[in-house]
């Protein structure tokens, strides 16, 4: 049995003709709103000023100078790196050696001045300095006595030559100044050996101490001193 269809109404085919908000015509017409389209004026560009044209000249003739350079080192970068990286790795063995090869302690001793006379402390001073000594000992201050022997050693070298001796030096390295005669070298490393038992091991110096130290320091001065004194 079929139903009939349901019968839809309708909708009407006009269409009301559209219309703007109430009010857009007041908005349109205020003066503090902007709906016309702006102009915006082409800004020209600054004009360089006479500075920077000299460096614009100054640029490109530099650019025209290195050009043909530049295009060789590019052209030749292959082996050019090659070369850099081999004279890097030359530089740094030839260092090496320098640092821990044979003989990299080694310095020539310095030659004095032919016919230049060794360094000797002066007589009067040298008498002075082993009383002095020699009375501190006396009374068993064996350390006292043998650090002033050092103390007073390398004060007369300092007056003797000044440019030996640095406010830093020590007795150690004044010991091994290739400058100094053998016999100085000797009387120091007796002497500065003694004197850092005292001060660094915390040893008390004994008579035999004392007596080494004083015999070094008079055949350094005072047995060369007797030896000149006999010549003359």
């Amino acid at each position: 049995m079929t139903l009939p269809a349901a019968t839809i109404p309708a909708e009407s085919s006009t269409v009301s003709g559209a219309s703007a908000p109430a009010g857009w015509a007041d908005i349109r017409n205020a003066g503090d709103l902007q709906f016309a389209p702006v102009t915006i004026p082409e800004i020209p560009p600054l004009q360089p000023g006479w500075f920077e044209r000299v460096l614009n000249d100054l640029f490109g003739w530099l650019a025209d100078l290195f050009a043909p350079l530049g295009q060789l080192l590019g052209a030749s970068w292959w082996w050019l790196q090659w070369a850099l990286l081999a004279a890097a790795i030359g530089f740094a063995l030839v260092m090496l050696v320098r640092m821990f090869g044979p003989g990299a302690g080694f310095r020539r001793p310095r030659k004095t001045a032919q016919g230049a006379e060794e360094w000797q402390p002066d007589r009067a001073a040298t008498l002075a300095l082993l009383e002095d000594a020699d009375r501190l000992a006396a009374d068993g201050r064996f350390d006292e006595a043998t650090h002033l022997l050092l103390l007073r050693s390398v004060g007369h070298i300092a007056d003797a030559r000044p440019d030996w001796v640095d406010p830093s030096s020590t007795a150690r390295e004044l010991a091994a100044l290739p400058a100094l005669p053998d016999a100085a070298r000797t009387a120091f490393g007796v002497i500065a050996e003694r004197v850092e038992r005292s001060l660094f091991a915390l040893r008390t110096l004994e008579r035999p101490d004392w007596e080494a130290a004083r015999a070094a320091y008079a055949e350094f001065a005072l047995a060369r001193l007797n030896t000149a004194g006999g010549a003359a």
